[in-house]
This record gives structure tokens, C-alpha cells and sequence, in this order.
């Protein structure tokens, strides 16, 4: 999955950001846009929007080229932990069932090497 592809996907979930998406062509500019997206359903407390939201940003990643990956893997995935911060332990865990392993383990290995 390229950049377009992951644009259309993502409009799939959140039609109405579709303007923000479409302002820089490159994926750092679509990945940030979407995880502010689901920043703001976290703390909505949304959680079908969050479930379908994750799942997407899960689909991105796994199939998503190396640009992808990398905007993910330095956008969503750093400011995560930020956003999950002063969620009840029973909601973070939601959160975290709603990602794909591979996300989770990217997840892990950024906090665990972050304290290094």
C-alpha cells in the first residue's frame, strides 16, 4: 500500500478530515492527521470510531511500504503512550486489543528501547 491507498483508507473511517489529508503529499502529513484524529476519539471516549480506527491504522502498517511504516512508526506509535497516559487501565487495554500484534510489538520495542 502506497501513500494514495493509504489516504483512501483512512477516508474510508474519517471522511471528514479529508481535506487535512490531502494538504502535503507525503505520509508523515497522513499519519499525523490520522493519529490526532484518534487522539481525539480517545479522550471522546468513542470507542467503536477508536475500535474501526485502530483497526485501519493497523491495516496501514502491515500493509503499508517502508514510508508508511516509518510514519507510523515515528508518529503514532511515539505519541501513544502520551495519549493513552491518563486513561483507566480497563480503557488502555481496549485501546491495545484494538492494534495488531506487529503494531504492538513496534509499540513495545520504541518504550522499551526509548529508556535505553
Amino acid at each position: 500500500m502506497n501513500y494514495s491507498e493509504a489516504v483512501q483508507e483512512i477516508q474510508t473511517i474519517v471522511p471528514d478530515i479529508q481535506n487535512q489529508l490531502q494538504e502535503k503529499n507525503n505520509p508523515y502529513t497522513a499519519i499525523r492527521v490520522f493519529t490526532d484524529h484518534i487522539k481525539r476519539m480517545i479522550r471522546q471516549n468513542d470507542r467503536n470510531l477508536i475500535r474501526a480506527s485502530l483497526n485501519k491504522m493497523s491495516a496501514i502498517y502491515s500493509q503499508g511500504d517502508a514510508a508508511l511504516k516509518n510514519a507510523i512508526e515515528n508518529t503514532f506509535i511515539y505519541s501513544l503512550d502520551n495519549c493513552t497516559a491518563f486513561c483507566t487501565e480497563e480503557y488502555r487495554k481496549l485501546i491495545f486489543s484494538c492494534m495488531s500484534k506487529d503494531l504492538q510489538k513496534s509499540y513495545t520495542a520504541q518504550i522499551y528501547q526509548h529508556g535505553i
